[in-house]
């Protein structure tokens, strides 16, 4: 796969279920407009997909349970996605919302006429709700508390996110917000009578509390009702029939929580009583869930979990109390990952990334879709194995290019920590495979999907066991034939910042140039300038500042002595560009050959959904980089 071949990428996104009628959003970057484009497709039964809308960029598709419309959010190219209905059986989309911020994701009411959605509201006066006032002409914003911005949102505590209903169906739709207050909400979901709106709020509603319930907010207008309280915190709800309510949480430690696997809980559904406590039905060490709405099926319900590097679609059975992950039923998704599912009548379909593809419908029989076709150069995953300096085993993989080699070699160490390399398509690793290097991917300790104990193992120990175990992968590459020891590379973004420049202090010997990318670099400065840094630096290095300096790659660059390039976005808030711009000065003050990138306008997710044109140029300065350095 070369760098320009981003826009062969055709990714389907959500998928929409019932009866014969099958949805799917599909997205695809765009160099010319810079943005991503695509639109709704059709499944038919039996024959090829057929274009369902042909909007500048059509999401979220929904059908109502009585599937004679589907809602949707529909963007203009630079605009924010409103709400639109149209009939299942075809016909012109009607836009429901015409919000200064944009609506979320619909979600049907059993009547088949009401949806609710979450929208940020701006205060007055500010984000263009006062003609001729700029951004940088608005007042000053009065700040109080911690949580105050967001990457990739921007600031938030002056446009929260509200709950709203709109009947679709009516001559004039006109929504109608629910909940108003300085805290937010998510997760809307219908209780089976029509009469309330479940949602995730923080605590109390408090917008300070990272701890979130679960309130039911009357559809007619009234102060939200706390029905579940949690363990840490509730998401994702799904309302039962028979007066239940499922939803995704994580037991907190403390005020707040860091790799700690997501679980399936019930709690019962009392609207005006005393708030209820759920029990949790997935084993916490074995099995952590992705944030999926699950889904209640005749036999149990449907999540998808964490499994080595795959996201597994797995059920959960109807009696199912604290069970482990090897007691949960595989239904699709071994050595794949997946991205979104549904069910409905018995049927489930799902989106399904694999090494060789970013994504396609499937069912557990067959595969529905081929939206990307075959891509050129495609490599696949060999996964390979070690054993850590303390006998420790760890799990990673290999792409190797074409041709016998020895070839190059990329270490590419993944964020979070609490995330994973694994089995779905990843663009960076077969761009650089494609380009000659053996790519090497490595899930240390911290990562996710290895238990809950894997995921803690570095709390308080960041460059200790986890650079042990990748070491210990790379050297197990290294010994075949195909890689070259010699000529040896490290990278990586955000946590695979923070392991490349500390790799480079520390084990500089071994790499012939590094490539650190929206790193953290210093626990000081991040604990303040981060969105997140105000606890989660404490939570995973402990509150002693000294103890966070000497975890920091920053207090050891004089250590630092081959080529580094310093990578970042000017709009980067989870791991803000002074980290960058602090470890660049360090270096260059030591007469280190190090290179400052950042790229203007954009967040901390650049390599994943940034806009085209810079994903394309960040491919070209990568390649750029390692041809000067390991050829």
């Amino acid at each position: 796969m070369r760098p320009e071949d981003l826009t062969s990428l055709h990714v389907p996104g959500s998928v929409t279920l019932h009866e014969d009628l099958l949805l799917v959003d599909v997205a695809r970057p765009d160099l010319e407009t810079d943005s991503y484009l695509g639109g709704l497709w059709r499944l038919p039964q039996d024959g090829p997909p057929v274009p369902f809308t042909f909007g500048d960029r059509d999401t979220a598709p929904q059908i109502s349970p009585d599937g004679a419309w589907v809602a949707f959010l529909r963007a203009k190219t630079g605009g924010k996605p409103q709400l639109h209905v149209m009939p299942t059986g075809g016909g012109e989309p009607r836009p429901l919302t015409e919000l200064p911020l944009g609506a979320g994701a619909p979600v049907w009411a059993p009547d088949s006429r009401r949806i609710a959605f979450v929208a940020r509201v701006p205060e007055a006066g500010r984000y263009g709700t006062e003609e001729d006032v700029s951004a940088a002409a608005e007042a000053p914003r009065r700040i109080t508390g911690f949580r105050y911005r967001q990457d990739g949102v921007g600031f938030t505590l002056d446009r929260q996110p509200a709950l709203f209903v709109v009947n679709a169906l009516a001559d004039i739709p006109q929504p109608v917000q629910l909940t108003d207050g300085p805290y937010s909400v998510a997760s809307p979901a219908w209780t089976p009578d029509g009469e309330h709106v479940l949602v995730s709020a923080d605590r109390d509603l408090d917008g300070e509390i990272l701890h979130t319930d679960l309130y039911a907010v009357p559809a007619a207008g009234g102060a939200p009702i706390l029905v579940v309280r949690s363990a840490g915190s509730a998401d994702l709800p799904v309302a039962l029939p028979g007066g239940e309510v499922l939803y995704l949480g994580t037991a907190f430690s403390g005020i707040h929580s860091v790799a700690r696997n997501t679980g399936l809980y019930r709690a019962p559904l009392r609207i005006g009583g005393e708030p209820a406590t759920g029990t949790r039905l997935t084993e916490e060490e074995s099995v952590g869930i992705e944030p999926m709405l699950p889904v209640a099926v005749e036999d149990g319900v449907l999540v998808t979990v964490r499994v080595r590097g795959a996201v597994e679609l797995r059920l959960v059975p109807s009696d199912a109390t604290e069970t482990p992950l090897e007691k949960l039923p595989v239904v699709l998704g071994e050595r794949a990952s997946v991205k979104a599912f549904a069910s409905h009548g018995g049927q489930i379909v799902a989106v399904v990334s694999t090494p060789e593809s970013p994504g396609e419908v499937v069912t557990p029989d067959r595969t529905l879709t081929d939206f990307s076709g075959p891509l050129a150069g495609v490599r696949p995953l060999q996964e390979i194995t070690a054993v850590s300096a303390d006998g420790y085993p760890v799990h990673g993989w290999l792409a190797l290019p074409e041709g016998e080699g020895p070839h190059p070699v990329l270490l590419n160490v993944h964020g979070g920590p609490f995330a994973q390399h694994g089995w779905g398509f990843m663009d960076e690793t077969q761009v650089y495979a494609a380009a000659g290097y053996a790519v090497v991917l490595p899930n240390p300790r911290g990562s996710a999907g290895y238990g809950q104990a894997h995921g803690q193992a570095v709390v308080g120990a960041f460059g200790t066991v986890d650079v042990d175990d990748v070491l210990a992968l790379l050297d197990a590459a290294l010994a075949r034939p195909e890689c070259d020891d010699e000529r040896v590379g490290v990278m990586g973004g955000s946590y695979g910042g923070f392991m490349t420049s500390w790799l480079a202090a520390h084990h500089g010997e071994r790499f012939k140039a590094a490539w650190s990318e929206r790193a953290v670099n210093a626990w000081d400065s991040f604990t303040g300038s981060s969105d997140i840094g105000w606890y989660f630096a404490e939570a995973y290095c402990g509150p002693d500042v000294e103890t966070q300096r000497a975890m920091s790659p920053l207090q050891h660059a004089d250590r630092i002595d081959l080529p580094f390039a310093v990578v970042h976005s000017e709009e980067d808030w989870r791991c803000p560009v002074e980290q960058a711009q602090r470890m660049f000065v360090a270096l260059r003050r030591n007469g280190v050959p190090a290179e400052f990138l950042l790229f203007p306008g954009e967040g901390h997710e650049l390599s994943r959904s940034g806009r085209p044109r810079h994903r394309l140029q960040r491919f070209e300065a990568v390649l750029e980089w390692w041809s000067r350095h390991l050829s």
